[in-house]
């Protein structure tokens, strides 16, 4: 392998967190400083440099995690994870980035060196130790710093994903003879349906439900048990769970109903709307989206 001052090295993962923090561990595992860290379908070649396919290692994978909670704090791993979540193109590279940062911040640091060596309750500590406490929170407060502020950036931009989920999702209540679930279909600007998964558990308790992302066809599944992540296609979701209970139709109505009754005319203001509610979201809403004809007049029926 080359390093990074004679080759323009690529490392390309399949997209997951593990496939990121396997990356991660390649890089100094190697001694290369690869200038793009990227999800492998999204990369875009660029001229002279070489690509490297990192094929995903859960143990090399579960160092680097350790190593980050350990070393960094969990607060560190967390956005790590969050960032390897969203749907920016270069999330990858700035994880990678921001983990040698972190770790070169911890390197460069001892007690000798410390501003608080003085007032630590570790002062008696050999020389040989390190207090990663300090510097832990000074890497990840340094928002100023161009390796840490896209982190940070990103972070919260996923945070804010999984709360419009955690408002706007709406669940139908689906009734066959070989299942009885709940489902909701969301439209997420990134991938946050392993973050919102274990809110809705608590809400639901021990009832079954899916969330569907229909931006990726990445499902969250809860049997009543456990939750679980799965690929499903928008054919199978519509040819296998789109049968309403009479019960869900019911409430549909009377909701939208409800919506509509309350709703003044004059005081429709689009705009305020958006700046609330994003448009996005609007086509899986109940009380906006257009019912089928069909659907209401089987209810009233």
């Amino acid at each position: 392998m080359h390093s990074a001052d004679e080759k323009d090295v690529a490392y390309l993962y399949d997209g997951s967190l593990e496939g990121l923090l396997s990356a991660i561990f390649c890089a100094f595992e190697n001694k290369v400083t690869p200038s793009d860290v990227v999800r492998e379908w999204e990369y875009v070649p660029r001229l002279g440099q070489d690509q490297v396919v990192i094929a995903t290692d859960i143990s090399k994978a579960k160092r680097v995690k350790d190593m980050l909670c350990r070393r960094c704090g969990y607060e560190a791993y967390r956005c790590v994870t969050k960032v390897s979540l969203s749907g920016d193109l270069e999330a990858g590279t700035y994880a990678y980035r921001y983990v040698r940062h972190l770790v070169d911040r911890i390197r460069s640091s001892d007690c000798a060196s410390c501003k608080r060596r003085k007032s630590c309750s570790r002062k008696g500590a050999s020389n040989r130790s390190r207090c990663y406490t300090f510097k832990r929170f000074a890497a990840m407060g340094d928002i100023t710093d161009p390796l840490v502020s896209p982190i940070f950036s990103i972070a919260r931009s996923v945070d804010a994903e999984c709360e419009k989920i955690r408002q706007f999702a709406r669940f139908e209540h689906l009734s066959s003879e070989s299942f009885d679930l709940w489902f909701s279909r969301i439209n997420p600007k990134h991938s946050v349906v392993p973050l919102v998964m274990g809110h809705f558990v608590e809400r639901f308790n021990v009832q079954p439900f899916i969330i569907f992302d229909e931006n990726r066809d990445l499902a969250g599944v809860y049997d009543g048990n456990g939750w679980f992540m799965t690929s499903v296609t928008e054919e199978s979701i519509s040819k296998n769970l789109e049968s309403l209970s009479a019960e869900e139709r019911l409430m549909q109505y009377a909701w939208k109903t409800f919506y509509d009754t309350l709703s003044i005319d004059s005081r429709y203001n689009p705009e305020l709307r958006r700046n609330f509610m994003p448009k996005r979201f609007w086509k899986n809403l109940t009380e906006i989206k257009e019912m089928p004809r069909t659907s209401i007049d089987n209810t009233r029926k």
